[in-house]
């Protein structure tokens, strides 16, 4: 296999190979990407804040539930206790006695009452926001909807230009020394990306840019595969 032109298929390989971190990098880089990482947190904040409040509402109902209960069945004591305290026929300490505990019950009721009514308002003041962050979490997620769909479709389109690249990649690998695929994917790896460039007039490295004296391309010129001395990157003549 003649050197030379493995270190220009060499070349082609690198110029496919930086398309295709281009096109990776795009995918990652999407401002539309951003926005729906933005909105899918949003959503899932608004989810978590849907099922805290939704979870007070179910303990504020079951505790209202509960009082009621209890109000029904005091104020059904209350009124048996009213019955026997009117119909008579007990005696005076008997009575005043009964009239003590119906004044005790009816301030227990009173009591409960105003329990019942604390957690009704608190229960529709829940039920209220409940609603309006469904309102909000509907919004939130139709934004996320939308934006994931961009960003699917931007993919999709990526993906494609990828594909080909890769496609071409495939047939220009097998032209290249095994070994020197080798070396160039360990050096792509510490050289951002850039294993080779050319040595382009007046002796300037085509990977870092720096220029080598005359004596220096002299030097890099007679190795069986040129490298930079700054940079150690592959060099084309």
């Amino acid at each position: 296999m003649n050197e030379f032109q493995s270190l220009v298929d060499l070349l082609d390989l690198q110029a496919v190979d930086l398309q295709i971190d281009r096109f990776l990098h795009q995918r990652q880089s999407l401002p539309e990407l951003e926005l729906f990482r933005a909105a899918h947190a949003r959503s899932v904040q608004i989810s978590n804040r849907l099922a805290e409040i939704s979870d007070e509402f179910r303990q504020i109902s079951l505790k209202e539930d509960k009082a009621e209960g209890e109000l029904e069945l005091l104020e059904q004591k209350v009124h048996q206790k009213e019955q026997r305290l009117f119909a008579g026929g007990l005696s005076a300490r008997d009575t005043d006695n009964m009239r003590r505990e119906v004044e005790s019950l009816r301030t227990r009721e009173s009591t409960m009452e105003d329990e019942v009514l604390s957690l009704l308002d608190r229960r529709e003041l829940l039920e209220t926001e409940v609603a309006a962050i469904k309102v909000e979490l509907e919004a939130a997620q139709t934004e996320e909807r939308r934006l994931e769909a961009i960003v699917g479709e931007e993919w999709k389109k990526l993906d494609a230009e990828i594909a080909k690249k890769e496609v071409r990649k495939q047939d220009i690998v097998p032209l290249i020394d095994p070994e020197l695929i080798e070396l160039y994917e360990n050096l792509r790896e510490h050289k951002e990306g850039v294993a080779i460039g050319r040595l382009v007039d007046g002796g300037i490295c085509g990977g870092c840019h720096l220029r080598l004296s005359t004596a220096e391309q002299r030097q890099v010129l007679s190795e069986e595969l040129p490298r930079c001395l700054h940079c150690r990157r592959i060099l084309v003549p």
